[in-house]
C-alpha cells in the first residue's frame, strides 16, 4: 500500500516507519467507532464549521448522500472488522453535514443494516449528531423505535447561539433547536437524548452559556474548542503564553459546575478529573487513550478524524475506500498510527510537562505546525495547562479537607 503525503518535507507522522514498528512488535488497536458521513451538505451556515469554512473543501466534489450500495459496503466492512478482532460492541455515529437531510428512514435503514450484518454477538450503539432543526416527533419516534441516540449542537443563549449558528439567509436557528430539545426532554424520548455539543465562543458569557444549556436538561454537555492550528490559530488565541482566554472561559464554567454537583456531566471536566485520579480518558480532547475512530465519507472513502479538515485540503485522506479495502488497511496509515501511540506520540516539549498524561497534547488536529507536522504541543497549550492546574488545585483542596480530623481547622 502507498499513501500520498502532500508535504514534500515529509512532516511527522509521515516519517513513521510503520512496517518497522510492526516488525518490532507494535500492534494497532482495532477501530471501535465508525463515523458515517450520511449527508455531505448542511442546512445551516455556521461560521466556524470545519467542513465548509476551513482549509479542506473536499465536500464540494463529494455526493450529497451516501449511495445505498456504499452503505451496504460499510456495513459489510464493519462486520468484517468486528469479526476479525473479536469485538463485542462498536459505535456507529451518523454525521454530516447535517445527517437528517438524508431523512430519518434512510438513517434507520443504515443502522438496521449495520446491525444485521454485524450479527447478534456484536452490539451496535448508534447515535445521530444533528443541528436539531429538522427534529420532530415522527423523527424521534423512528430513532426511539430503532434505538438510535440523538446528540444536538447548541451554543447557549439565543444571542450566543446566533453569533455563529444561523441559516445561510441569516435567520436564527435557535427557535427550531429549542423546540427539538423540548421534545427530547419529554418522557417518551428522554432515553435517546445523548447530550449537547457547545463550541466555545469567547464573546459569549461562560456561566450564562452553561446555564442556558442547563435549561434543556442535557445528560451530558461537551464544550468544544474551535478548531485551529499553530499556522491558523483559533479566534483570540494569541502567541503570548501568559494569555489563557479559553482557560479563563472554561474555568468560570468549571467553578459554577463543580459547586453544584449533579446538574449534568460536563465531559471535558469529568475526563480531566478522571485523568488526574489516574484513570483513562474516554475523549480524544485530553489524555492518551489510543484513538479508535475512522470516518467514512459519502463517496465511501476512509478518512482520519474529520477535524483534520482544519489543517489543509486533503489532510484527513488515507487513499482508501470501503469497496476495495478492509478497515485493517486504514489501521496502518501513519496518521492513524500516530493517534494510537499514546505517550510515545508526544513531542519532547509535551513529554517534559507535568501534565503530559492528563493533557495528552490536546486534540490531535490542534497540534499541527507546518514543517514539524503534528509533533507539537496543542495550539491551546497555555489554556490546557491553566485549566488542568485549576481543576487539580480544586481536587487537592477537597482531598485535604476530607482527610482532616473532624473539628480541626
Amino acid at each position: 500500500m502507498t499513501y500520498q503525503v502532500e508535504d514534500p518535507r515529509r512532516e511527522w507522522p509521515g516519517t513513521l516507519d510503520v512496517a518497522e514498528m510492526l516488525r518490532n512488535g507494535w500492534r494497532a488497536h482495532p477501530f471501535r467507532q465508525f463515523l458515517l458521513k450520511a449527508h455531505s451538505r448542511c442546512n445551516l451556515a455556521c461560521d466556524y464549521c470545519y467542513v465548509y469554512t476551513l482549509a479542506d473543501q473536499s465536500w464540494r466534489s463529494r455526493p450529497m448522500i451516501m449511495a445505498p450500495e456504499l452503505v451496504s459496503a460499510v456495513a459489510g466492512r464493519i462486520a468484517e472488522h468486528a469479526a476479525a478482532h473479536r469485538l463485542d460492541s462498536v459505535r456507529l455515529i451518523l454525521h454530516g453535514g447535517e445527517p437528517l437531510l438524508a431523512g430519518a428512514d434512510y438513517l434507520v435503514r443504515a443502522v438496521r443494516l449495520v446491525r444485521d450484518r454485524a450479527g447478534p454477538d456484536v452490539r451496535v450503539e448508534a447515535v445521530v449528531q444533528t443541528n436539531g432543526v429538522l427534529l420532530d416527533k415522527d423523527v424521534l419516534r423512528a430513532f426511539a423505535d430503532e434505538g438510535v441516540d440523538v446528540g444536538v449542537s447548541l451554543d447557549g443563549t439565543p444571542r450566543g447561539n446566533d453569533r455563529n449558528r444561523r441559516y445561510a439567509d441569516g435567520r436564527s436557528s435557535y427557535p427550531a433547536v429549542a423546540e427539538a430539545l423540548s421534545l427530547l426532554m419529554e418522557p417518551e424520548f428522554r432515553h435517546v437524548y445523548n447530550g449537547l455539543l457547545c463550541t466555545v465562543d469567547l464573546a459569549n458569557d461562560p456561566v450564562e452559556t452553561y446555564e442556558a444549556l442547563l435549561l434543556f436538561q442535557p445528560p451530558v454537555i461537551d464544550f468544544l474548542l474551535p478548531h485551529g492550528t499553530w499556522d491558523a490559530p483559533p479566534p483570540g488565541r494569541v502567541p503570548d503564553p501568559a494569555a489563557t482566554p479559553y482557560a479563563d472561559w472554561l474555568v468560570a464554567v468549571f467553578d459554577r459546575w463543580y459547586g453544584a454537583s449533579g446538574e449534568t456531566v460536563v465531559r471535558l471536566f469529568q475526563e480531566i478529573i478522571h485523568l488526574l485520579l489516574g484513570r483513562a480518558s474516554a475523549s480524544e480532547a485530553v489524555g492518551l487513550t489510543p484513538s479508535t475512530l475512522v470516518v467514512i465519507e459519502t463517496d465511501g472513502t476512509m478518512e482520519q478524524t474529520d477535524s483534520l479538515k482544519a489543517v489543509r485540503h486533503g489532510a484527513p485522506a488515507t487513499g482508501l475506500n470501503v469497496v476495495d479495502h478492509p478497515f485493517d488497511d486504514a489501521l496502518l496509515h501513519p496518521g492513524v498510527v500516530a493517534r494510537q501511540l499514546a505517550f510515545e506520540g508526544l513531542s519532547d516539549t509535551c513529554k517534559a510537562c507535568p501534565y503530559s498524561r492528563v493533557c495528552g497534547a490536546g486534540l490531535y488536529t490542534h497540534r499541527y505546525r507546518r514543517g514539524t507536522g503534528f509533533l507539537n504541543p496543542s495550539v491551546y497549550c497555555p489554556d490546557l495547562y491553566r485549566l488542568i492546574g485549576h481543576i487539580r488545585d480544586r481536587l487537592l483542596a477537597d482531598l485535604r479537607r476530607a482527610r482532616l480530623p473532624k473539628g480541626r481547622p
